[in-house]
C-alpha cells in the first residue's frame, strides 16, 4: 500500500488530522462500525468521557486486529460526541496520544450529536486498509 496524505493549509500541522488520504493499491480495506463504550457483555459503560474513550480506542484496536490489520492503518476516523467541548477539554489529551502511538494519518470528521446508544458520550467510526 501507497499512503499518501495532503495539507494544504499551515494550521495543519497543529491538528491531530490530513485533510485527505490517498491510498494506491491497498491489498485490502476494512470498514468498521463505530465502536464505543461497551464491556465485552455487551452493556454500555457509564463513566466518564475519558474513560469512556479509552474504553472504545481497546475496542477499535481489538476489532482492527481481529481482522488483521493495524492501527496504523486507518485513513478514516469519525468522532461522534455528545460534547465537542467536553471532548476537547477532557478527551483530547488521550487521542492524541492514542494518534502519535500509532502514527496515524487521517481524514477525521468530529460531529457533536444529540445522543448516542446507552447514554454513551463518544463513539468511534474508522476505515482501515493495508
Amino acid at each position: 500500500m501507497q499512503k499518501n496524505t495532503t495539507d494544504p493549509w499551515e494550521w495543519g500541522k497543529y491538528t491531530n488530522s490530513v485533510q485527505a488520504v490517498e491510498i494506491k493499491e491497498p491489498t485490502g480495506t476494512l470498514y468498521c462500525s463505530g465502536q464505543v463504550a461497551i464491556d465485552a457483555n455487551g452493556q454500555p459503560v457509564a463513566a466518564d468521557m475519558n474513560t469512556q474513550l479509552e474504553l472504545t480506542i481497546k475496542n477499535l484496536e481489538h476489532l482492527i486486529s481481529q481482522a488483521g490489520y493495524e492501527p496504523g492503518g486507518i485513513v478514516r476516523l469519525n468522532v461522534y460526541t455528545t460534547s465537542t467541548q467536553e471532548f476537547f477539554t477532557s478527551c483530547v489529551q488521550t487521542y492524541q496520544a492514542w494518534i502519535a502511538k500509532h502514527g496515524i494519518k487521517q481524514a477525521t470528521t468530529m460531529l457533536e450529536v444529540k445522543g448516542l446508544f446507552g447514554g454513551l458520550t463518544v463513539e468511534l467510526e474508522a476505515t482501515v486498509v493495508k
